[in-house]
């Protein structure tokens, strides 16, 4: 698949292997650490970001294509709709059905909540389907939670809310438990015992993992649980307002048909947003990992009703997205092709960063090789590094990649590379949106009552930036946490008069505000149309 151009740098690639199997780079101090971001990520790129002007988090920074959004026109007046009229009355509103949905209607209908989940898409089109490399548990006799806590929460840059970390480190290994119990078939030794992987800023192997298809294994089976159990879920509906009632609690949505945009009401004693991640929005520019419908949502809509922000300003830009050929541009590949051996070398063949440092560092690492540095690969449609995986069969041997990384393996054969004979080209990928919305230790809203919030489009989990296999970690502990207590809350909860009179405060400050914009919100889908 290489044509000529690449030939030369394939042969230093090739020359250098054996020495570079061998070598290992010291890790960076924390001061290079903070010097490398400051110059390098895009979240320290000030240019890139705008302050806000309205709403619960005025006065803060966030990238320009989220601030769009969160000052737009809600895509309805408050006049357009009769909230008499109810098509859906539930207990427990999940909107989102990818893992933290999934995982959330199953512990609330395990409560005797009646539950319903609406998705824009189909139950499973989320991140969780695409997550590759796997889910952290603390649950080997060398590791534990509180080891778990100080990996995650140095690697965040100390800025996680303790509480709500301390949660997800302490529930880990009931998490893995609680879905080997509904029959998701983690990778195991003969005699059963659970294989586990380092990953980046791990200082124990606590990575659990199917392959390489992790996230597609937990979700094939939380969905599957889903339907079995008879919980209602309505595809291909998407909400595009949240309802509040007289109280200014919580209590329901106002839905749209993705075909033929009807607008419905469901009415809810409790709303769980679960409405994942932001890659879609394409910040700065980049390429994304994620799935069609991540166009931060839960942030919109959040936002609109009073649901403040932490750390909207801070994303994570994977270090390893496909960076050739063009048709997969983009695309996850997983940090396990580093645990399992591979390192990143420039155009010479030379390794220039520890294999295993955290994400935001690796990713700068590799952008300021692209570009100060001069290091990187002409790949015709921008410059990128070498993950050299042929080093995976050396070190591991024969059948490593096929039997580990199988996925990764089908992804680049199906464009004639051999990734057990050759490396790829790699260049950061937009993957992960690390702030979201503000939530106390039970998943509920700060600022708003019966609001809850589980999974990517959270905010303080993972601080400002996140480490591999916490992901899908915290999909499952927040997503059965909002779930418990949302059923709880909803139990005790009785609904006042339906409103929508927050969309008219909203115009009332974007209009005081001096602000003027024809955008819409929120997105739903991106537009890949030529303009």
């Amino acid at each position: 698949m290489y044509d000529e151009k690449f030939k030369e740098s394939l042969k230093a690639v090739e020359a250098a292997r054996d020495e570079n199997i061998a070598y290992e780079p010291a890790r960076m101090t924390a001061d290079e650490k903070d010097q490398l971001l400051a110059a390098y990520h895009p979240d320290y790129k000030k240019s890139e970001f705008s302050t806000l002007r309205i709403g619960p988090n005025k006065g803060e920074q966030v990238p320009h294509e989220l601030a769009e959004m969160l000052e737009a026109h809600s895509r309805i007046a408050a006049s357009d709709i009769s909230l008499d009229d109810v098509k859906y009355d539930v207990d427990v509103l999940i909107i989102g059905g990818g893992g933290a949905g999934a995982s959330a209607a199953i512990e609330a209908d395990n409560a005797g909540a009646n539950v319903l989940v609406v998705t824009k898409l189909r139950m499973g089109d989320a991140n969780t389907m695409m997550a590759e490399g796997g889910i952290q548990a603390a649950d080997k006799p060398n590791d534990s939670p509180a080891i778990h806590f100080v990996d995650a929460f140095g690697g965040g840059h100390y800025a996680a809310k303790r509480e709500l970390l301390a949660k997800l480190v302490c529930d880990a290994p009931e998490a893995i438990q609680w879905l080997s119990g509904l029959g998701v078939e983690f990778d195991k030794t003969p005699d059963g015992t659970m294989i586990t992987t380092h990953g980046g800023g791990t200082s124990r192997k606590r990575m659990h993992a199917a392959k390489d298809y992790s996230g597609a294994e937990i979700m094939r089976t939380l969905r599957d649980e889903v339907l079995n159990r008879g919980i209602p879920v309505v595809d291909f509906t998407s909400a595009i307002e949240l309802i509040l009632d007289e109280n200014g609690k919580a209590a329901g949505a106002v839905l749209m048909n993705m075909e033929t945009h009807e607008l419905m009401v469901a009415r809810a004693k409790t709303v769980i947003l679960a409405t994942g991640g932001a890659g879609r929005m394409h910040y700065q520019g980049f390429p994304t990992s994620n799935h069609y419908g991540a166009t931060a949502d839960g942030l919109v809509l959040g936002y609109r009703v009073g649901a403040k922000l932490l750390y909207a300003d801070t994303l994570q830009y994977h270090p390893t997205g496909a960076a050739f050929p063009q048709q997969i541009f983009g695309a996850l590949v997983t940090e396990k092709v580093r645990s399992l051996g591979a390192k990143l070398v420039n155009r010479d063949g030379k390794v220039f960063m520890h294999p295993l440092e955290t994400r935001d560092v690796a990713a700068a690492s590799i952008i300021r090789e692209c570009s100060d540095r001069k290091e990187g690969v002409d790949t015709g449609d921008g410059k990128a590094v070498w993950l050299d995986t042929p080093m995976i069969e050396k070190i591991g041997g024969e059948g490593t990649i096929e039997k580990r990384i199988p996925a990764m393996m089908r992804m680049f054969a199906s464009y004639g590379i051999d990734i057990r004979r050759e490396p790829i080209l790699v260049y950061p990928t937009l993957h992960y949106q690390n702030g979201g919305l503000d939530i106390n230790v039970d998943g509920m809203s700060t600022t708003v009552e019966n609001l809850f919030v589980a999974g990517e489009a959270v905010g303080g989990i993972h601080g400002r930036n996140r480490l591999m296999g916490n992901s899908l970690l915290d999909i499952i502990v927040f997503g059965r946490n909002a779930g418990q207590n949302a059923a709880a809350t909803a139990s005790k909860t009785t609904v006042g008069k339906l409103t929508l009179e927050h969309i008219n405060r909203f115009d009332k400050e974007r209009e005081d505000a001096g602000i003027k914009t024809d955008a819409v919100s929120p997105k739903l889908l991106p537009d890949y149309r030529r303009k």
